[in-house]
């Protein structure tokens, strides 16, 4: 199943080429007073919707999906959890590349653990990514996503994928410099995350996709998850050794070599398989 979010934050059932407005469902969500829940409640409930939003979309009309503007298929997450260095080779091209490193220390990812950026970086595919230091270098990252589905705390590497809800495509995007990881990568609209959630059940092993992102047509990323240092797995059961993962948390597994700059005007595509592609205005 691929769900994602368009226009003025309805739901839709990506069938094809084609959304079909499953909105409906949702009014079976629980209401809040203050304080507001601590995940994401269409996360949350989304094995008991499931079967609402077939039935609906099997009676919505379809509705082109380049007629809609995309925003993140999870609209609260709580925590975003990030990966640095898990691919060996963006390793070794961040060691050698002083443009990348600025200087600082960049340590393997046993020893750099996990980083968080802010949710209010959170954009979806439609909108563009916003230049905040046009006189830095700004990188693209693409990157697997895992969305949390259920509570998770200490749980093991075995037990990690049975807390996901599904998985979608990530761009990490990044200004270089010497500040700390999560204020470079917190700027509005450096959290690129889409076009849609798959569910985990159409992705048996995350670890074996396959990954692209070009820019204005150059292919400048290409690599497969089989390549990571960690798996999602292991990421997944690190960061619930320090963090309570909640439904709507977001970990991104980290990026392959080939990062590079991008400028306003850019076209950023991004693809992965199993999940889809997307497309990413730079402005």
């Amino acid at each position: 199943m691929r769900i994602c979010r368009f226009n003025d934050n309805r739901v839709g059932l990506v069938r094809g080429s084609f959304v079909h407005d499953v909105t409906a469902a949702l009014a079976s969500l629980p209401t809040w007073q203050y304080p507001l829940p601590d995940h994401d409640p269409l996360i949350a409930a989304l094995p008991a919707l499931r079967p609402a939003f077939e039935a609906l979309a099997d009676q919505a009309p379809p509705l082109a999906l380049d007629s809609v503007r995309l925003l993140s298929p999870v609209a609260s997450p709580r925590k975003i959890i990030a990966a640095p260095v898990n691919y060996r080779l963006h390793h070794d091209e961040a060691l050698a590349d002083d443009s990348i490193h600025h200087g600082t220390n960049i340590l393997p990812i046993d020893k750099a653990g996990l980083f968080l950026k802010a949710t209010s970086s959170l954009i979806g595919a439609s909108d563009p990514v916003v230049i905040r230091f046009p006189e830095a270098r700004n990188d693209h990252e693409i990157e697997l996503v895992a969305i949390i589905g259920t509570r998770a705390s200490a749980v093991s590497a075995d037990q990690a994928l049975s807390h996901v809800a599904g998985y979608s495509i990530g761009l990490d995007m990044t200004v270089r410099g010497t500040q700390e990881r999560s204020m470079r990568k917190s700027c509005d609209s450096y959290t690129v995350l889409g076009p849609w959630l798959v569910t985990a059940d159409e992705i048996p092993d995350p670890n074996a996709l396959e990954m692209e992102l070009q820019v204005n047509g150059e292919t400048r990323q290409s690599a497969s998850t089989k390549d990571l240092l960690r798996d999602v797995a292991t990421l997944i059961a690190r960061a619930s050794a320090f963090y309570t993962l909640m439904p709507g948390d977001l970990l991104f597994t980290g990026t392959p070599e080939g990062v590079s700059p991008v400028v306003a005007g850019d076209v950023m595509r991004a693809r992965i398989s199993g999940i889809g592609d997307m497309q990413v205005l730079v402005s």
